[in-house]
């Protein structure tokens, strides 16, 4: 479907997560939220973790793109490798985390996609 697309017309991507992220200036609490309160070590800047625990922000960051006329989205998984979850001890939540990355971008393509039956993203 993207291949046929691409030879009718330019497709838009998405610009950066991270620093949509940073304008909401979220703080250590936040990156925590209720699931992560006691985790021994550090979280805020963990942009992937806000998958699950800021779930909203994700999808309205993506929202925006797709508002502002993006075609494709890219998931929140810029660092969603073991290697990178090792820095906070987080390496277990890969596979949560990417998944709920994707599952947060694929709503969110539905409901403009829905709106705009004939732009699906």
């Amino acid at each position: 479907m993207i291949k046929d697309l691409l030879q009718k017309r330019i497709l838009v991507l998405d610009g950066a997560m991270g620093t949509m992220l940073q304008r909401y200036k979220f703080t250590e609490e936040d990156f925590r939220g209720e699931r992560f309160a006691a985790w021994e070590h550090p979280l805020q800047g963990n942009n992937d973790l806000l998958s699950l625990t800021q779930p909203e922000a994700i999808a309205e960051v993506h929202r925006k793109y797709f508002a502002a006329g993006a075609d494709i989205v890219e998931t929140n998984t810029f660092s969603g490798t073991t290697i990178a979850m090792a820095d906070y001890y987080m390496q277990d939540l890969v596979y949560e985390l990417n998944y709920e990355s994707a599952r947060i971008a694929k709503k969110v393509a539905d409901e403009f996609t829905a709106k705009e039956p004939n732009k699906p993203r």
